[in-house]
């Protein structure tokens, strides 16, 4: 049975900026990061796959939460949404799927790779070709978000009651 009441933390994070209240401190750049997340045009399941391994990578938990969450309510499965982080290895992931969660680890790495492969985006081009630059502002707009919660130390919401 699977319960939906918050997990005991041992870890005392103390949220240091509220985001909620971003509207009002900081509203055209709120609206901004919400309009610049509302324009990408990508297949919700391969959002959330991308949105998954992007935060993943870059440690925030309240991503993390709310996109497997989002992927479980879109009927993503299950089987899926735990080997993500592994999907290399993962016989759950189609082509397409791979190239996508290449080229988001390619990016979100860019500090430790200092590019992207050309082997990395000629395959990702292949795979989507004019819905190339949707995948791109996809893996962008997640991680600005990721950068700006762990910033903000923001607790998942389920945490949160």
């Amino acid at each position: 049975m699977t319960s939906t009441a918050p997990l005991p933390s041992t870890a005392t994070v103390v949220p240091r900026v509220r985001i909620a209240s971003l509207p009002d401190a900081a509203p055209d750049n709120y609206k901004a990061m919400f309009a610049l997340a509302r324009s990408v045009r990508l297949d919700e399941e391969l959002r959330q796959l991308i949105d998954i391994r992007v935060s993943q990578i870059n440690g925030c938990a309240f991503c993390l939460d709310m996109h497997h969450a989002d992927a479980r309510r879109i009927g993503v499965a299950d089987r899926k949404l735990d080997t993500v982080a592994a999907w290399r290895e993962s016989p759950f992931f189609t082509a397409r799927e791979r190239a996508a969660l290449d080229l988001a680890e390619a990016m979100t790495r860019l500090a430790d790779d200092g590019h992207v492969a050309d082997a990395v985006y000629d395959e990702a081009a292949a795979q989507f070709g004019e819905e190339l630059p949707q995948v791109l502002f996809a893996i962008t707009v997640i991680n600005g978000w990721n950068r700006l919660m762990v910033a903000a130390q923001t607790p998942p919401l389920s945490f949160r009651g």
